[in-house]
């Protein structure tokens, strides 16, 4: 019994990774129906950030402590990661939108920035590796066999509070109606007097904040970066965003969870071996989709003509 519960907190965590980054990609694509192919990059450049950040106020210049550098470092991230996903969408995507570009020119420049942030980062740091700092003492829980870190719980927290935030702007808020009107139709919106570019805008701000947290976190739990760490992370988190029904807040926080819970149960399992579990994740997912095309909580979409 204890062996299934440390493998479910486990996958807790990493579907809290997962979750995070898919939230992105689903916000995103809720209201301009556009994969942002580059958003696993930005939370690369997220951990990045959160690395810098973290290294100046632990210097000689600030000389914080761990912890109240992991606090004030925490809304810096975020809020300068945001800037980041804010420039891609107005140097790369708003021109393409506002000249009618087709679909398929979008998604290659989303691959486009998505390669530049990386061999950017490539180009200006080098390929050697960065070790990120330690900002929280970490703390271990033994509890009847099962052992718990503060900084897994702190993972898993985060996660479903990110989900019930978005949950709530989404569903209860004015600008989350605006985000899902232009979702429906984004040419009548302009018309009822709503700023369509000031939501887009505030959608990218809150995926790419809520994926410099992804960044930071992830950075403390596995401190090892390198530039092209958020290019699988960051495919997978879209699969999971597809298998939950892309577009679908609730359909990214469960796929997020269900990768990482096939991802570890098979990790788990005493006859198959690690390398085995891309594998059969994506086997299972792909029988998924098979079943319900649209994902699990996704809504088939109807095209005016």
């Amino acid at each position: 019994m204890d062996f299934i519960i440390q493998n479910i907190l486990n996958a807790l965590q990493w579907g809290s990774f997962y979750a995070l980054i898919a939230l992105g990609y689903t916000l995103v694509y809720g209201v301009l129906r556009l994969i942002n192919f580059a958003h696993g990059d930005v939370f690369m450049v997220g951990a990045y950030i959160a690395f810098f950040v973290s290294g100046f106020m632990l210097g000689d210049t600030l000389g914080l402590s761990p912890t109240v550098t992991f606090l004030c470092a925490l809304p810096v991230t975020m809020i300068l990661t945001s800037l980041v996903g804010v420039t891609l969408e107005r140097i790369a995507y708003r021109p393409l939108r506002r000249k009618g570009a087709h679909r398929l020119y979008v998604v290659i420049t989303a691959l486009m920035c998505g390669l530049i942030l990386e061999y950017s980062n490539l180009a200006v740091l080098g390929a050697s590796r960065l070790k990120f700092p330690e900002l929280i003492h970490k703390t271990v829980w033994n509890i009847g066999g099962v052992t718990v870190t503060n900084l897994k719980v702190i993972v898993i927290v985060t996660a479903v509070l990110v989900f019930l935030f978005l949950n709530f702007i989404v569903t209860r808020t004015k600008i989350g109606m605006a985000m899902r009107g232009i979702s429906y139709d984004k040419f009548a919106i302009p018309l009822m007097g709503i700023p369509i570019d000031n939501i887009i805008v505030f959608t990218f701000i809150l995926g790419s904040g809520f994926a410099g947290l992804a960044g930071l976190l992830f950075a403390m739990s596995y401190p090892i970066l390198e530039p092209f760490m958020g290019m699988l992370i960051g495919w997978k988190a879209f699969i999971a965003a597809v298998v939950g029904g892309i577009g679908d807040i609730k359909g990214a926080f469960v796929g997020g969870f269900l990768l990482g819970f096939i991802e570890v149960g098979v990790v788990a399992l005493p006859f198959l071996e690690s390398t085995y579990r891309d594998l059969f994740a994506f086997t299972i997912l792909l029988i998924i989709l098979w079943i319900k095309p649209t994902g699990l909580f996704g809504m088939p979409q109807s095209t005016k003509i």
